[in-house]
């Protein structure tokens, strides 16, 4: 009898950081196309995205936007894949689908409800619907462009610019004219970011003092700024922003491992009234039925094809590799979009 790899957690993780030894990689009977209830699709996956989210989804908790893994089941989240059999009339075999609810599973059984078909023009790169397309994509939209509104002239802050989402802030902010400010976590990273196109670009493991880099990067001050790190170099931001300074607090993953004896105060927050800020917290799934959602495809459609944008994937091979391929976004050890690849096309590595 065939069998396909699973990925379930072991116990939930409240706080701290996470181990391997908190997941289960595990053997499964492969689902049989015979087994398809009305309205199911049998999915063999591509690709599976690892996203700093997914991080509080270990946790346990039950008053969050997003649904925890429960111990024992298969983790889930973004990814793309091939449908091998469907009893659904939105789908038919050879379908390159997406959606929200992938299981860590080589092969599943899912809901044909939850899933949306990849126009023929992405099926043909599937990671790009988890990458320059992808959620981390549009969440830079969302901050940049629909929150902060960033325009010519103007000059924006984003730390871990190299990563999924940052990598974006910096090229939609560049694309408008805008001056960028960048911060990276290693040396390659800087220049990466630098061939983004980022003005000024600073390694925040070295630097030191926090408030002192950013005014040596921003002498005239900065307008914007988005947020994906948190803690301390928040802190130091919230003193350095521009008068009606505007922030996209996308993410904190700085704190996200934290425990109630490591996790930062921020010491700063009065700058918010001294200075007349604005912070924008949001979900970037309250997005996708807005005309933002359009316009971001659209647009970053057009740079894509003049050439005019680029997009770093790091690709972790094997589905038993995932755990660690997650746990390394915890601590900065991806360099891009990190993604599991699962399969191939032809249903093999």
């Amino acid at each position: 009898m065939s069998t396909i790899t699973n990925v379930s957690l072991v116990r939930s993780i409240p706080s701290g950081a996470p181990t391997v030894a908190d997941f289960k990689v595990s053997s499964a009977p492969t689902p049989a196309k015979e087994s398809l209830k009305d309205g199911e699709i049998l999915v063999r996956t591509l690709y599976l995205s690892c996203d700093p989210y997914m991080r509080g989804r270990l946790s346990g908790r039950k008053d969050s936007y997003v649904a925890s893994f429960e111990p024992g089941k298969s983790l889930s989240g973004g990814g793309v894949g091939v449908v091998e059999a469907s009893s659904s009339a939105k789908f038919s075999a050879g379908d390159i689908v997406t959606g929200a609810d992938f299981q860590w599973r080589t092969v599943f059984v899912a809901p044909a409800a939850g899933f949306i078909k990849v126009p023929a023009a992405g099926a043909a790169e599937p990671v790009n619907v988890l990458g320059v397309f992808g959620m981390p994509s549009f969440t830079a939209y969302v901050g940049t462009v629909v929150l902060c509104k960033i325009k010519a002239g103007e000059t924006i802050l984003v730390s871990a610019a190299s990563g999924a989402v940052g990598q974006m802030v910096v090229q939609l902010a560049k694309a408008r004219g805008a001056r960028v400010i960048a911060t990276a976590g290693s040396d390659d990273k800087v220049q990466f970011v630098k061939e983004l196109g980022a003005d000024v670009v600073f390694n925040y493991k070295t630097v030191g003092d926090y408030e002192a880099a950013i005014r040596s990067a921003a002498p005239g001050g900065f307008q914007a700024y988005f947020d994906n790190v948190g803690g301390e170099f928040l802190d130091a931001v919230l003193k350095c922003i521009s008068p009606n300074g505007r922030i996209a607090e996308c993410g904190m993953i700085s704190q996200y491992n934290a425990t109630s004896d490591t996790a930062y105060a921020i010491r700063n927050l009065s700058y918010v009234i001294t200075s007349k800020l604005t912070i924008h917290g949001y979900i970037v799934s309250d997005y996708y039925a807005r005309p933002a959602y359009g316009e971001f495809v659209q647009e970053v459609s057009e740079l894509l094809k003049d050439g005019k944008i680029q997009y770093k994937i790091d690709e972790v091979v094997g589905l038993e590799n995932g755990p660690q391929a997650l746990l390394d976004l915890f601590e900065g050890k991806n360099f891009g979009k990190r993604v599991v690849k699962v399969t191939g096309r032809s249903g093999r590595l």
